[in-house]
C-alpha cells in the first residue's frame, strides 16, 4: 500500500515480503472508526497514544493522562473510545516479521509488554523515553517510505529497540518500585508463570498443573504469590481463560458449549457457571451487552 504526504491519509506505510508484514499509520479522533478495524486484530500491536485518548484493552478501560505506549497481542481486544485532534501511531506486524517467544533471549518481553500476569499493557511515556520513542517510530515510517533493499533488517532493529526500552520501562513503573519484593529471579519467576499460563490455559486449569511445570509443590507456588501480596495463581488462570471465553463471545459465532469445549470444559453447564462467576453475567449476556454497546 501507499502512503500519501497528507497525514491522515488512512493508507499506512507497509513492508511486506513473503509472510512477513509490518505497518505504520497515524489517526486521530477523526478515525476511531478505521483504527478500530477488524483488519488489524490478527496483528501484534505497538500503539503511541497521546493526552485526552480513552481506550479498553481487553474490557479494561484506560484514560491517557500523558503520552502512553500500548501493547496488544493478535486478537486481544482493542477499542478506542475517543480521542483528540492530537495524532495517535500504530505500529502492527505479524509474528513472521518478529516473533518475541522467538527472541526471548533478546527482548525478554513475553509475560511482561505482552500477556502479563498483572494485566498491565501499557508504558507511561516520561519526557526523556517519550523522545526516544518519538524518534523510533519516525524512524521506522522513514525506512518504510524509502523502501531501500536494507529496510526489513533497519525496520526490525528500530522495532527491538522499542521493544528492549519499554521493558525497561514496564519493570520500572511495576516492579522496580518494589525492591524488597522483586528482586531480579523473582522478576522472571512471574514472567514465566505468566508465559506458561498463556501457552497452556486450554489445557490446564489448575495450580498443581503449573506448580509441576515450574517444578514446585503447589502449595510452595501459592506461598510465593501470598508473600507478595500477589492475586491468589488460581484466580490468575482462571482469568485468563475468561479472558479467552469473553473475546471469542465477541469475535465469534461460537455457541457457548463450543466455547467451553475449546477452552477445555466438558461441562458446558460448569463452564456457564464459572463465567456468570467471575463476569457477573452469562456468556450470552455478555455478548448481547457488548454488541449492543458496539
Amino acid at each position: 500500500m501507499a502512503f500519501s504526504d497528507h497525514p491522515m491519509q488512512l493508507q499506512p506505510y507497509l513492508f511486506e515480503s513473503s509472510y512477513k508484514k509490518l505497518g505504520y499509520s497515524l489517526f486521530t479522533d477523526e478515525q476511531l472508526d478505521w483504527a478500530n478495524s477488524d483488519a488489524f486484530r490478527p496483528f501484534i500491536k505497538i500503539v503511541m497514544i497521546p493526552a485526552g485518548y480513552r481506550l479498553m484493552v481487553d474490557f479494561t478501560p484506560y484514560a491517557t493522562t500523558g503520552p502512553t505506549l500500548f501493547f496488544v497481542a493478535p486478537n486481544q481486544f482493542l477499542k478506542l473510545l475517543s480521542g483528540t485532534p492530537d495524532t495517535a501511531s500504530m505500529l502492527f506486524y505479524n509474528r513472521d516479521f518478529y516473533c518475541v517467544q522467538i527472541h526471548d533471549a533478546e527482548v525478554a518481553c513475553d509475560g511482561l509488554l505482552f500477556n502479563n500476569i498483572f494485566a498491565i499493557p501499557k508504558v507511561d511515556l516520561v519526557p526523556g523515553v517519550n523522545s526516544v520513542m518519538s524518534t523510533l517510530f519516525l524512524n521506522i515510517a522513514g525506512e518504510l517510505r524509502l523502501q531501500e533493499s536494507s529496510a526489513e533488517e533497519m525496520i526490525r532493529t528500530y522495532l527491538k529497540q522499542i521493544i528492549i526500552l519499554s521493558t525497561r520501562e514496564w519493570k520500572k513503573q511495576n516492579l522496580d518500585n518494589q525492591p524488597q519484593l522483586f528482586d531480579q529471579a523473582e522478576k522472571e519467576f512471574f514472567r514465566h508463570f505468566g508465559r506458561l499460563v498463556d501457552i497452556h490455559y486450554k489445557q490446564k486449569h489448575t495450580v498443581a498443573d503449573y506448580a509441576d511445570l515450574m517444578g514446585f509443590a503447589p502449595k510452595t507456588l501459592t506461598n510465593k504469590f501470598n508473600r507478595l501480596h500477589l492475586e491468589n495463581p488460581n484466580e490468575i488462570i482462571k482469568n485468563r481463560i475468561m479472558l479467552e471465553a469473553k473475546r471469542l463471545l465477541i469475535y465469534t459465532d461460537q455457541s457457548v458449549k463450543e466455547i467451553a469445549f475449546q477452552l477445555g470444559y466438558d461441562d458446558p453447564a460448569y463452564f456457564n457457571r464459572l463465567f456468570t462467576q467471575k463476569a457477573g453475567v452469562s456468556p450470552a449476556g455478555f455478548r448481547k451487552d457488548v454488541k449492543e454497546q458496539a
